[in-house]
């Protein structure tokens, strides 16, 4: 069994900052792409930035230049630094990660529960 744990969401004000925490516990044998995606109210679910066990990195185009993803592979644990947030930018934010549990296995897909972010005046 895998847990992937989210937190560092909230309410702020268009221009500010959060810091997104994404912990993941567990059988885990290996954790190879870890990554964030997003779904605003009305809309699918869509992928924000994703970073390989290499560290190569993938953003939705939204975000370049604003949003920043990280991981600590000692702690099993993926960040996401948003800076200059936008009202558009409001959505419950989900971490994702493939991982193999017990060597031998193949990759295997989880999700976390989610962690809402407002941006508002």
């Amino acid at each position: 069994q895998v847990l992937l744990v989210e937190s560092g969401g909230g309410s702020v004000q268009p221009g500010g900052s959060l810091r997104l925490s994404c912990a993941a516990s567990g059988s885990i044998f290996k954790i190879n792409v870890m990554g964030w995606h997003r779904q605003a109210p009305g809309k699918e679910r869509e992928l924000v930035a994703r970073i390989t066990s290499g560290d190569s990195t993938n953003y939705a185009d939204s975000v370049k230049g604003r949003f920043t993803v990280s991981r600590d592979n000692a702690k099993n644990t993926v960040y996401l630094q948003m800076n200059n947030l936008k009202p558009e930018d409001t959505a419950v934010y989900y971490c994702n990660a493939e991982i193999v549990p017990f060597m031998g296995w193949t990759n295997l897909n989880y999700w976390g529960r989610g962690t809402r972010v407002t941006v508002s005046s």
